[in-house]
């Protein structure tokens, strides 16, 4: 056997293997429970399919499709960081005391509210928060 013949043996194992762990990765984001398993399988999909262009980049000696591989990386990195960015919160709800209180935000908030524990709620506006200080 030849070093020619052992190196595709191996590389063609290889795409085999990534092909399964594709698979797999496939499966867990369709049963993933979370937005972020579904993301982060996304990623990972993307990252073997890289893996396997590189390879059969060397198997089929044909070095476009290392640029292929390249190009197919940062639309990759775009996708997760587009999604990522959709499913990001924010600020959705109200801020809450650490007791669960709601707390009141707007011209209704009273800068003397105190909550369960006795701590004083800070006001949202940096200028009132020195004139509390200033209070005391």
């Amino acid at each position: 056997m030849s070093v020619e013949t052992a190196y595709q043996f191996l590389f063609l194992t290889a795409l085999i293997i990534l092909g399964i762990l594709m698979g797999i990765v496939l499966i867990r984001s369709i049963i993933g429970p979370r937005v972020t398993d579904r993301i982060l399988c996304i990623n990972m999909i993307g990252t073997l399919v890289i893996c396997s262009v590189a390879i059969l980049s060397w198997l089929l000696h044909e070095g476009y499709l290392i640029d292929i591989a390249l190009i197919y990386a940062m639309i990759s990195f775009l996708t997760v960081l587009v999604l990522a960015s959709v499913y990001i919160r924010k600020g959705s709800g109200p801020a809450r005391a650490p007791e669960g209180d709601v707390l009141r935000s707007g011209p209704e908030m009273d800068a003397g509210v105190s909550c369960a524990g006795g701590d004083r709620l800070m006001a949202a506006d940096p200028a009132d928060r020195i004139k509390e200080d200033a209070d005391e």
